[in-house]
């Protein structure tokens, strides 16, 4: 798929990322979302936060991949599917470790 030209770099750059945000973030535990008001809804340690979105992003390809084989009229709209995907995850991942890095450590 010609959107795999984008996704991969993405899987790169969210792992890179992971790398370098991962000594920058003195906290055991990462928010993960945000309600409305600004504050945390919920929280994941260290390791899940750095690397659940690059999970999450390899097995949405997967499933893509397992569709488009096994159930191949029933796909429709894979490659725009993808390219979005892969732009909104690494936003978000890239949000979610520049907030944890920028959060003060609780005693």
């Amino acid at each position: 798929m010609t959107a795999d030209y984008v996704f991969w770099p993405t899987i790169v750059l969210m792992g890179a990322s992971s790398l370098h945000y991962r000594a920058r973030i003195k906290t055991d535990r990462m928010a993960m979302q945000w309600g409305l008001d600004g504050k945390p809804t919920w929280s994941a340690p260290k390791k899940i936060g750095l690397w659940l979105a690059v999970a999450i992003a390899l097995a949405m390809r997967l499933l893509i991949w397992l569709a488009m084989t096994y159930f191949p009229q029933m796909v429709h709209g894979e490659e725009s599917g993808l390219l979005i995907a892969s732009i909104i995850l690494l936003a978000s991942h890239l949000f979610v470790l520049k907030t944890a890095a920028s959060a003060k450590p609780t005693a």
